[in-house]
C-alpha cells in the first residue's frame, strides 16, 4: 500500500532534519522525504500541526510471554506499544522458561508475527538465569536475539561476566547489564532514605546500583568491550558512566521516564504501583538524571515495561516490582523535558527512536530512502489524563495514573501499515 503523509513537522534526527515536509511510503519503506510531494498514493493523510517522528524503539520491555501471559503477552503488549508510538520492542529474557535456547526464541518470533509491533528478543547471559554457566551466544544470535542479559538477576560472578562480555561481542550481541548487588539490597523494597524510614519499610540502598555499575565499567574498560547499563537511577552511577566514557570505555546507558519525573515521595501512600526496581529515588537523583540527559551522558529513554496484575500489586509489602509504561513514555518525556524547555524535540527523537536501535543493531530510526516505514504522528500539545482502565496493556500498574500529560500519539505506522489511530 502506498501512503503519503502531508504537511507534518518531520523530525528526522538521524539525518539532522527538522521541518515541515511530506513523506511518501510504498512497499513498507520510505520512498521520499520532500516538500510538496506530487506523486499519487492510495492513502493520503494530512498531518498539519502534528509532529512526524520515526517510530519509538523501546529497548527494555517485559512482555511476560512465554509463561506469565496472565500479566501480558506479545499481542497485548504490541497493542500497548503502538498506542504509545512504539514500533519496535526489545524483550527481556526473564520469562518462564527463560530465553536461554533457540526454541524459546523461535516461539517468541513466531507469535510476534501476529503482533502489531516489531519484536526483538534478548537472550539470557547464563542458563536459566542462574549465574552459573554461559548460554550459547552464537546459537541465540542465529535464532534471532539482538542482545543478552540476565535482567532482574544480575550476574554476581565477575569472572563469568568478563567471559560473557568477550563471547557476546564476538557473537555479535550487546551485553545489557542489570546493575544491582543483591547482598546490599537484602530484601529492601524501595529507595533507602527519609521516606522509607518514615513509613517503616526496608530500603534499597543506592550503593547496590553504584557498586555494580562500577564493576561493569571496570570490566568493559579493561577488556575493551562494549557494555550497556540498564535503567540508571542514581546520581552516583551517572557520574561513574560519564567518567568512564570520557576515559574511552565503550559504555551506553538508558534511563526511564519515572526516574526523571517522580521521586520516592510517591511511596508515602504505600501504593505498590510506585514500586519498581531500581526504585524511585530522591529529588537530587531526578535532577541528576535530567542533567545527564541534557549532557548526552544518557543514550536511551526506555520504559522497563513490567506488567503485574492488580491482585499482585494490592499488597504493598509483598508486591512484585515493576510498572507499565509503553503508552505513556513519549507523553511523559514530552511533558517533563520538552514542554519544560529542558530538552529539544530532536534530542528526544534521538533518545527514543534512533539511539536504542543503534545500541542493539536493528534497522530503522530515520526517514532515509529504503528505511522501514515505522512512524509515529504526534500532537505535541494535546493534554490527556492517564486512566489505567483505558490503557491497552493487560495489566494496569502505571505510576502515572491520574496525571495530566501533554503530548499524544495520534497515529502509528509499522511497515507502511496504519496500525493505530486516536481520533485522527
Amino acid at each position: 500500500m502506498s501512503l503519503l503523509l502531508k504537511n507534518g513537522y518531520v523530525v528526522d534526527s538521524a539525518n539532522n532534519f527538522e521541518g515541515v515536509s511530506d513523506l511518501l511510503i510504498d512497499g513498507g519503506v520510505i520512498v521520499k522525504r520532500a516538500e510538496n510531494i506530487g506523486e499519487p498514493a492510495e492513502t493520503v493523510v494530512d498531518c498539519s500541526g502534528k509532529a512526524v517522528i520515526p517510530g519509538i524503539c523501546d529497548m527494555h520491555v517485559h512482555f511476560r510471554d512465554p509463561g506469565q501471559t496472565h500479566k501480558e503477552d506479545i499481542i497485548t503488549g504490541g497493542n500497548a506499544a503502538v498506542a504509545g508510538g512504539v514500533t519496535a520492542v526489545v524483550c527481556m529474557p526473564n520469562t518462564t522458561p527463560p530465553v536461554d535456547d533457540p526454541k524459546t526464541v523461535e516461539y517468541i518470533l513466531k507469535k510476534a508475527e501476529k503482533s502489531k509491533v516489531r519484536v526483538y528478543p534478548v537472550g539470557c547471559i547464563t542458563k536459566g538465569l542462574k549465574g552459573e554457566e554461559l548460554c550459547d551466544f552464537e546459537a541465540l544470535k542465529k535464532a534471532g536475539c539482538v542482545a543478552v542479559s540476565d535482567d532482574g538477576r544480575p550476574v554476581r560472578n565477575a569472572r563469568l561476566m568478563a567471559r560473557a562480555l568477550v563471547k557476546a561481542h564476538y557473537a555479535g550481541l550487546r551485553v545489557v547489564s542489570h546493575c544491582e548487588d543483591l547482598d546490599i539490597i537484602d530484601g529492601g523494597i524501595m529507595n533507602s532514605g527519609e521516606v522509607s524510614k518514615l513509613i517503616g519499610v526496608k530500603g534499597m540502598h543506592r550503593l547496590s546500583e553504584d557498586i555494580s555499575t562500577a564493576r561493569e565499567l571496570v570490566l568493559a574498560g579493561d577488556l575493551e568491550m562494549p557494555i550497556h547499563i540498564c535503567h540508571v537511577s542514581t546520581a552516583g552511577s551517572l557520574k561513574l558512566i560519564k567518567d568512564a566514557a570520557e576515559h574511552g570505555v565503550m559504555v551506553t546507558c538508558e534511563t526511564a521516564p519515572h526516574y526523571f519525573m517522580l521521586t520516592d515521595e510517591k511511596l508515602r501512600k504505600r501504593d505498590a504501583d510506585y514500586r519498581m526496581n531500581p526504585p524511585l529515588r530522591t529529588k537530587a537523583d531526578v535532577e541528576a538524571v535530567i542533567a545527564a540527559i541534557c549532557a548526552d551522558v544518557v543514550d536511551c529513554i526506555v520504559t522497563d515495561h513490567a506488567p503485574h496484575t492488580p491482585e499482585e500489586k494490592a499488597d504493598f509489602l509483598n508486591a512484585p516490582n515493576g510498572v507499565i509504561g509503553l503508552e505513556t513514555s513519549l507523553a511523559v518525556t514530552l511533558t517533563a523535558l520538552y514542554h519544560s524547555h529542558k530538552v529539544e524535540l530532536g534530542k528526544i527523537v534521538r533518545l527514543m527512536c534512533v539511539n536504542p536501535r543503534r545500541v542493539v543493531g536493528i534497522p530503522g530510526g530515520s526517514f532515509s530512502e529504503g528505511e522501514p516505514a515505522d512512524i509515529a504522528v504526534v500532537d505535541l500539545n494535546e493534554e490527556w489524563k492517564v486512566d489505567p482502565e483505558k490503557l491497552h496493556s493487560k495489566s494496569k500498574n502505571t505510576c502515572f495514573k491520574g496525571m495530566t500529560l501533554k503530548g499524544r500519539v495520534k497515529m502509528t505506522i509499522v511497515g507502511g501499515e496504519i496500525v493505530y489511530t486516536d481520533n485522527f
